[in-house]
């Protein structure tokens, strides 16, 4: 038995058909894209957060801006797509995933002995435009 009478109800729907959702332009296809992918193999798992909602999770992987996906295996390390990785950038996805699941970064020698020089963190950002 409903409480709400009909006439209520229907002035609720055409009330509601205005709420925004809290989401940015283009979440619900980072999300799809994400889910898509993990369906093709049953290693891989995803996880959704609302990034005004779940601010636990935001400060964890701190994800500054969204659309985002976190790329993490047995451990984090800090791979993050901010936008959908569509085109080219699906390309560097696939290969983050299968890096992380590995757990190799593909680093020749060289360049693996030249970063133990650092001494403090380093916050690396690598841009992708097809242009």
């Amino acid at each position: 038995m409903a409480l709400l009478s009909e006439d209520v109800r229907n002035r609720l729907q055409k009330e509601f058909e205005g709420l925004q959702e809290i989401e940015c332009e283009y979440c619900r296809e980072n999300t799809s894209l994400a889910q898509e992918v993990a369906s093709l193999s049953d290693k891989l798992d995803i996880e959704v957060y609302n990034f005004a909602l779940d601010k636990e999770a935001v400060e964890r992987y701190r994800v500054d801006k969204i659309p985002a996906i976190v790329v993490e295996g047995e451990k984090d390390y800090g791979i993050r797509f901010y936008g959908v990785p569509a085109g080219y950038e699906f390309t560097s996805l696939l290969e983050a995933i299968k890096a992380v699941s590995a757990g190799k970064s593909g680093l020749a020698p060289e360049t693996k002995e030249a970063l133990k020089g650092l001494k403090e963190p380093l916050h690396l950002q690598v841009f992708v435009t097809p242009t």
